[in-house]
């Protein structure tokens, strides 16, 4: 039987247009283009390091590691890691900032500004203090935690209110919770050497010092992330219509949000037990997948987690380049970059339109 006018959902549910590129066809290519310089993105960072290395002698270590020379070690040890670590975490970020954006229908929508990654931080910190934990396999544990419980803690505060959780109110609850919980990061780091020690680099934000054991330590937390954020993605182009019309055309919207939740604790909390707090890259990458696409979840989702690596790694290649013989950590090249985005993002009139 044909559905009936009555509940077949309207165009904009089902195919939110706007974005630079317009229809299956162009965006598929698109897609697949961004895919191609992801995989260029991915080979810049495995040959450009601190210590120069020629493209040919690259070549020849990764298909040999038998090869005995330091410049093996380096590539196969340090360089294809940190690469992997940099896809992973570029996935993860872009994508959760894609959904921190799509559910509170916030522009200013990303984990670091709505207290996940803070939750996540204080937590790692405790593990450090509390339980001598300092290895990414102890921290993936907390982080998720204290991400969950910082999702959570944000949420049940902006929704307290008479107007419930509106973008500003869970703008004002994450800037809250996240002062007060770098607060405490504060306080137990400076009455602590061995947490403040062990803390100070990860807390920066980076991708060196890693090795292949926290990649694939994060790697299933990872996939499952993506896997629910490609689930949710077409019930976030329902609530987009407002939760009393997305309910109407059969939505259920605690298993919208929850998948939601649940997904962007799972990448960022990923994302911050590898590589530690890293900023902007889920605030800035959603935006610019956002005027390609347009507000269609469907296709936002695997560009936010492409541009994300693209964006990610880049960084990190710049950082080693403009330091040399040392490098820049990735969250330092980032702050540089995002913040005049940022900013720039505040000052646009209209910022509320997603």
């Amino acid at each position: 039987m044909a559905q009936s006018t009555a509940t077949r959902p309207p165009a904009e549910a089902r195919a939110p247009r706007g974005g630079l590129l317009r229809g299956a066809a162009s965006r598929t290519l698109g897609l697949w283009l961004l895919l191609a310089l992801t995989v260029a993105v991915c080979a810049l960072s495995i040959a450009v390091g601190t210590r120069s290395i020629g493209l040919g002698t690259v070549w020849h270590a990764l298909l040999d590691g038998s090869t005995p020379g330091d410049e093996t070690v380096i590539v196969r040890q340090l360089r294809v890691p940190r690469t992997l670590l940099g896809l992973l975490a570029g996935l993860s970020l872009g994508v959760a900032g894609a959904l921190m954006q799509g559910h509170t229908r916030n522009p200013l929508g990303d984990p670091g500004l709505l207290g996940v990654t803070a939750g996540a931080s204080f937590a790692v910190v405790l593990s450090i203090w509390l339980f001598g934990v300092s290895t990414a396999s102890g921290y993936i544990w907390f982080a998720f935690a204290g991400a969950l419980l910082g999702s959570v803690a944000v949420y049940l505060i902006g929704s307290s209110g008479r107007g419930g959780a509106t973008p500003v109110s869970l703008a004002l609850a994450g800037s809250s919770l996240s002062f007060l919980l770098y607060a405490l990061v504060q306080a137990i780091t400076i009455r602590e050497t061995t947490a403040l020690d062990a803390f100070r680099f990860w807390v920066v934000g980076a991708l060196a010092g890693r090795d292949a054991d926290v990649v694939a330590q994060i790697a299933p937390f990872v996939v499952l992330g993506l896997v629910l954020a490609m689930v949710n993605a077409p019930a976030l182009n329902l609530l987009g219509l407002g939760e009393d019309v997305a309910r109407g055309l059969g939505t259920r919207i605690w298993l919208a949000r929850g998948t939601g939740l649940l997904a962007i604790t799972l990448l960022t909390g990923a994302a911050t037990a590898g590589c530690g707090p890293i900023a902007f890259v889920g605030l800035v990458v959603p935006h610019v997948a956002r005027a390609v696409t347009g507000p269609d979840h469907r296709w936002l989702v695997p560009y936010s987690a492409l541009l994300g690596v693209v964006f990610l790694l880049l960084a990190d290649v710049l950082g080693r380049v403009v330091a040399r013989p040392g490098e820049l950590q990735v969250g330092i090249v980032l702050a540089v970059v995002g913040a005049p985005f940022f900013i720039a993002l505040v000052r646009r009139r209209k910022l509320a339109a997603l």
